[in-house]
């Protein structure tokens, strides 16, 4: 009987532990409809806690104030100009496929022009290949132009029925992003002190994600900005049109490593080699080749450093299995989520080795004091 309050502890302790899961469950359920305008909330506290911290310092530490205009900073020159782009981005994609629908390209006498000028050797493999068939490629072409149009009106009139869900998630973001500024260190704090895991381990881990986190916006989304923004000036250069949503679409494409923004400019230019519009194609190439591709070069070892520690294809892959998870949300997540997997298994490894360092010390009965210094050494002594 001389166990059965260790027993009782223990039977105690389990269901806690069940129902803390249990509850923990339900509570992700609950805010799992809310979870992308969480997601980017919590993202951007972090990428603009130090603009909140200049504007505490100009108030004199009052929080409320500061949160608020920290806020209204972002609102105005973050998402109203990103509403703005995105509003005449779904306008120009509406217009090119209606455009595309009612004066379709003629496949036939593009392929007739490029077949023409090719060697003898290619248009004979051509022939074998069966490719030298262009009409039925242009007819699923133009199926998919008529399926792409009546998929954009489908999809117009969800997004005006959902309106309020839009404007619900839009008010929620803002609203928890408010308190992640104004109470971000405090929170992290808690949560680490929660964690089930040795806070040296915790506070190690919290510093390297938030360095994922600012490697992958800083170093990632703002040189894909950039290549977008570069890309759309010069498509309009080069009389393109809908430059602004082709553009935007270089942005994503730029996001993804390996395809990158060449993805777009390279098949743009091409085509306008293609239909005669040489000077305008020898410039988007010339222009994406020097200018635009170089952008990531020089812009990232500017803002995080040259070495962000995820290889180029894990963050390939997880930025693909993101997108088909959780959409578009998966190009910040899928990184986010590769960079905290290789930091955990980093700690890990280091954790290893600094307990094989202490047990091969021990064993040649060197004692380290708390300092990490033997008592003979010269710093301990002194």
């Amino acid at each position: 009987m001389a166990h059965q309050p260790h027993r009782t502890e223990d039977l105690q302790q389990a269901s806690f532990l069940i129902i803390l899961a249990v509850v923990t469950l339900l509570m992700a359920v609950i805010v799992w409809p809310f979870s992308q305008p969480l997601l980017w909330a919590a993202l951007a506290a972090i990428m603009f806690q130090p603009l909140y911290r200049n504007i505490l310092r100009n108030l004199r530490g009052r929080r409320n104030p500061a949160a608020g205009l920290s806020l209204l900073v972002i609102f105005f020159v973050v998402m109203v100009p990103a509403a703005w782009i995105g509003t005449m981005v779904f306008q120009q994609a509406i217009v090119l496929i209606a455009t595309l629908q009612e004066q379709p390209i003629d496949l036939a006498v593009v392929f007739d022009t490029v077949y023409s000028n090719l060697p003898r050797v290619a248009r004979e493999a051509m022939d074998r290949s069966g490719w030298s068939n262009i009409g039925m490629v242009q007819t699923r072409l133009q199926e998919w132009l008529t399926q792409s149009v009546g998929v954009i009106a489908s999809q117009a009139v969800v997004i005006g029925s959902g309106a309020l869900g839009v404007v619900l998630s839009f008010g929620v973001g803002l609203y928890v992003m408010f308190f992640l500024l104004r109470d971000g260190d405090r929170i992290g704090r808690i949560v680490l002190s929660a964690v089930p895991v040795e806070r040296a381990i915790a506070d190690r881990l919290a510093h390297r994600f938030l360095g994922i986190v600012r490697a992958t916006i800083k170093g990632t989304g703002v040189v894909a900005l950039v290549q977008g923004a570069l890309g759309t000036i010069t498509l309009m250069i080069a009389g393109v049109p809908s430059a602004l949503l082709f553009g935007v679409i270089m942005a994503i494409f730029a996001l993804v490593p390996v395809i990158g923004s060449g993805a777009v400019w390279v098949p743009a230019g091409v085509w306008l080699l293609i239909v005669g519009d040489t000077w305008q194609g020898v410039f988007v190439l010339l222009s994406g080749f020097v200018i635009i591709s170089s952008a990531d070069n020089v812009l990232r070892p500017i803002l995080v450093g040259r070495d962000t520690g995820i290889p180029d294809w894990i963050i390939l892959i997880t930025t693909l299995g993101g997108i088909s998870l959780v959409g578009l949300s998966g190009i910040v997540l899928g990184p986010l989520v590769a960079g905290l997997f290789l930091a955990s298994w980093s700690i890990l490894r280091e954790q290893r080795e600094e307990d094989e360092a202490l047990s091969h010390d021990e064993g040649d009965g060197i004692r380290v004091d708390a300092s990490g210094h033997t008592p003979d050494s010269p710093v301990a002594a002194g």
